[in-house]
């Protein structure tokens, strides 16, 4: 009976308990809109409530059909969330009511939309996922194009990119697809109809989305995702069950691969009847503890692995026991419904007494169909592997006649002592000298030593001695039992060291894999995560490593190791574009360019090939096996991995610099456009004046220069603003540090802001004992004017400003206090990023959100810092700090 695999229990454990109360998914699934996705989950819900459920209406898109409307119109409905966005009235899916209202179903129309801007979660995916983690069954519908795996191909069948998608997990998560299908004639019949869009809209659809080749894919790609749901619930009902037969729902092939050369011709029968029946099919071979293979039977199984994977297969080495037991106890735990394996050549009195494998698979492979293929001649073909034969390693021998020697000598020392006075006693230190033999020579020395063991206590210790002759007959059951626990012994003792080693090779395989991927994924940059991969793979292999990538379509080109052999060779660059353009291995040991120096494996990731790895190990056996094939593919696998997620931050970041980028310019316009505006329009409506009127007085003349002069001032500081702004975040600007008197700093900063004061009476407070200050007096000067101005906005006419300065333990303290509204809380810091303009509309007309910000990269930049508070008595006040040197020269004010 096949035990029970622990994982598969424990997720049955897992999934059955009464503690888990997740909601369930249920997705009525369609190709196009307009098949009745909608239409059919409103009549389940009927049928639901005539059960006694309890179902409630989330959210429906009726798109103007009345059907769909009269259906919906007798359910209890949940109130609708209105939200404004960009001047339009959006309707979206309450999630707050339907979390209060907790039915037991719920309906929620169109899994793929994207909510508005404001809604707690940006994707009603996400709405639906907090319903089921609440305890809440949804109903809810989907097309087939709105899966983010299959987004790039509807895109390239339909012409169409489809921007709201569902992540795979969340389709897969369903916990029941309802499949709704329509032929494609029908659907077009009723878009012409009017029955899916408005007449206009139609008409549109009909030219571009609503195609009839597009639909007929569109159509085979659902009832494909459908069928890949069902398998997979055929599989999980059958792992359930812990069935030991096949469930032939669909057929499934695995081909036995040895390194007979009739073997080729069972795996090409293989991929014709994989091609017929549509089914997936796998190569296998078996390893067998205990049994030495030749190199040149691992390079034939080699090549016929290799001819599998060019016909599509997947292949296997597996470990076990018994080649037939083996074979199908995988074939029972992947639901394999067919077998092929080639015709035996075994003698026929061999296959009588000891049955061959074909025999034995025949015998016990119940529902499985067995094929045995008849393949050509072994001894017509010049490509026949010798014969699995090792070097005699005649060391091993020579211990298992020194230890049969060893224990006959102990067995007599024990003897004359009496300490080993009985028989049994003695057949015992025999035996443990064929487990000693069997642990360190291997099984051949073990059998030889059982033999030895029973000729030297026959010789030696059975009467009469120094004789091979036995006196008592029962001694032949002895020496026959002996034998037989003896070749037990060495068979399961190198059958156990075999299954270490196959262990201890595993192991290093897993901590191999386990330690690249930790490391690729503390790395970011494609040369470090090549450089990490080609080390850890090099140290273990055995070889040297080069890894190629290729971007954009252009020629790969070597990450690493650029004078290497590998990335010199002339063969190397035609390789690795080979194998990533086919995602397939090349070079070395291969088919596809032989002649280059190297193996290169492509590194296919979930989207591309992204490039390729290129190994040229320094003994040329290391390359020869499965295992070491596998062993690459799995690392290169891994590496892919890392460098989409590592391209992926870039790409990420770029698009994020160019919404950030996109969205400063349209801030920027719309910031500066009143401040441009307002000042033009003043200067226009002075000069058309006095262009236009000849018979002003000079007194209206001079005040209308004044406007004009006045508002080109304002204009200039505006753009002043905005090219300082700019030299300061490109780094160009470098403060030219000199010794200056602080009141003339400021007394040149209210000469600026003079018109801003009107009405509006400045205090300064400048400390008599303040020393020369070592600043910038041109950059000190503008944060001092943006600053004054800014209080200016704010103050109340009549209401006054102040500005103090201080020395303090080697900072100079300017502090600069409005009479305004103050700062609102929690906004203290964001109001120095550019744009923001605390509790202020973009169309008020009091500045453009860039003078605060200036002030804090002027600051900055001179090793300063500034903040603002609100003091007692109301207000804002900013605090400006900058570091002074202890020397500084004396100056008295006065």
């Amino acid at each position: 009976m096949t035990r029970p695999d622990p994982d598969q229990l424990l997720a049955q454990i897992r999934d059955d308990s009464p503690d888990r109360k997740r909601g369930q998914l249920r997705i009525f699934f369609g190709y196009a809109a307009g098949v009745g996705k909608t239409f059919a989950m409103l009549e389940n819900a009927h049928r639901a409530i005539a059960a006694g459920r309890d179902l409630v209406l989330g959210y429906l898109e009726p798109h103007g059909r009345p059907a769909t409307e009269r259906l919906a119109s007798s359910l209890e409905t949940l109130p609708i969330r209105e939200m404004d966005h960009r001047g339009v009235r959006l309707k979206e899916f309450d999630i707050d009511a339907a979390l209060q209202r907790n039915p037991e179903i719920i309906l929620v129309d169109e899994l793929a939309h994207s909510n508005a801007a404001g809604s707690r979660h940006s994707k009603r995916w996400q709405d639906v996922q907090e319903l089921r983690e609440a305890g809440i069954d949804v109903w809810t519908t989907l097309n087939v194009q709105h899966i983010e795996s299959l987004n790039d191909i509807v895109g390239e069948i339909t012409g169409i990119v489809v921007r709201e998608t569902i992540p795979d997990d969340v389709f897969e998560s369903a916990n029941e697809i309802e499949l709704v299908d329509l032929p494609p004639d029908d659907l077009l019949e009723r878009l012409g109809q009017g029955q899916i869009y408005l007449p206009e809209q139609a008409a549109r659809a009909a030219q571009s989305f609503f195609k009839r080749a597009n639909l007929s894919a569109l159509r085979e790609m659902s009832l494909r995702q459908a069928a890949s749901r069902v398998h997979t619930e055929v599989e999980f009902a059958r792992s359930r069950q812990s069935a030991t037969v096949p469930w032939a729902t669909t057929d499934r092939l695995l081909v036995c691969v040895g390194p007979s050369p009739t073997t080729a011709r069972v795996i090409r029968t293989a991929k014709r009847m994989a091609t017929a029946l549509d089914a997936k099919w796998t190569a296998v071979s078996v390893d067998l503890p205990g049994h030495a293979t030749s190199q040149s039977v691992k390079f034939q199984i080699e090549q016929h692995f290799r001819l599998a994977e060019r016909l599509g297969a997947e292949t296997l080495t597996l470990a076990g026991n018994t080649v037939s037991d083996t074979i199908l106890d995988y074939a029972r735990a992947r639901n394999v419904t067919k077998i092929l394996i080639g015709k035996s050549s075994e003698p026929k009195w061999k296959r009588l007494l000891f049955k061959s494998v074909v025999d034995r698979l025949i015998n016990t492979s119940g529902g499985i169909d067995i094929y045995v293929i008849q393949g050509d001649s072994e001894q017509a073909t010049h490509s026949r592997p010798s014969p699995n034969r090792t070097a005699i390693r005649w060391s091993g021998y020579g211990n298992a006649l020194v230890t049969t020697i060893v224990s006959a000598l102990l067995s007599y020392i024990l003897l004359r002592l009496h300490v080993a006075d009985t028989e049994a006693n003695r057949v015992m230190i025999f035996l443990a000298g064929v487990a000693f033999v069997a642990f360190r020579s291997g099984q051949r020395p073990a059998i030889a030593a059982s033999i030895l063991a029973v000729l030297v206590f026959d010789y030696c210790f059975v009467p009469p001695f120094l004789t091979f002759a036995v006196s008592d007959t029962q001694y032949l059951v002895t020496f026959a039992v002996m034998l037989a626990i003896g070749l037990l012994i060495s068979t399961l003792t190198s059958r156990l060291k075999a299954q270490i080693a196959n262990a201890r090779r595993r192991e290093q395989r897993i901590n191999l894999l386990y330690e690249l991927g930790k490391e690729l994924s503390s790395l970011y940059g494609e040369v470090f995560l090549a450089m990490a991969a080609s080390r850890t793979l090099g140290e273990i292999i055995g070889a040297e490593i080069v890894v190629y990538l290729r971007h954009q379509g252009k020629l790969p080109y070597p990450v690493n190791g650029q004078q290497t052999l590998v990335a010199t060779h002339e063969i190397s660059l035609p390789a690795a574009q080979w194998s990533i353009e086919h995602s397939q291995v090349s070079g070395i040991g291969t088919n596809t360019l032989p002649s280059a120096c190297a193996l290169f494996v492509p590194l296919v990731g979930t989207q591309s090939c992204l490039g390729a790895l290129a190994v040229r190990p320094l003994d040329s056996t290391n390359l020869q096996g499965p295992d070491v094939r596998r062993l690459l593919e799995s690392a290169a696998n891994q590496l892919a991995l890392a460098l989409e997620r590592d391209r992926s931050v870039v790409d990420a970041a770029e698009s994020r610099l160019r919404a950030e980028s996109e969205q400063l310019r349209s801030t920027l316009l719309s910031s500066v456009s009143h401040d441009l505006k307002t000042p033009l329009a003043s200067i226009a409506g002075a000069s058309s004046t006095l262009l236009n009127s000849d018979t002003l007085d000079s007194t209206t003349r001079r005040s209308l220069l004044a406007t004009i002069m006045s508002e080109t001032e304002r204009l200039n500081r505006v753009l002043q603003n905005i090219l300082q702004m700019s030299r300061l975040d490109a780094g160009a600007a470098n403060p030219n540090l000199q010794w200056h008197v602080l009141e003339e700093i400021v007394g040149s900063a209210l000469k600026h802001t003079a018109q801003e004061l009107t009405d509006r009476p400045m205090q300064v407070i400048l400390d008599p004992s303040l020393p020369l200050v070592l600043i910038d007096d041109v950059m000190l000067e503008q944060v001092l004017i943006n600053l004054i101005e800014n209080a200016a906005r704010y103050t109340p006419e009549g209401s006054p400003i102040s500005l103090a300065a201080e020395l303090q333990r080697n900072r100079l303290l300017i502090r600069v206090r409005d009479r305004g509204p103050g700062i609102p809380t929690g906004l203290e810091d964001k109001i120095f990023e550019k744009f923001h303009r605390a509790g202020v509309s973009a169309d008020d007309g009091k500045g453009n959100g860039l003078g605060l910000a200036i002030c804090r990269a002027i600051t900055k930049l001179l090793g300063g810092s500034i903040s603002v508070s609100n003091p007692p008595g109301g207000g804002a006040e900013f605090t400006i700090e900058l570091p002074q040197p202890n020397d500084a020269p004396q100056v008295r004010i006065g």
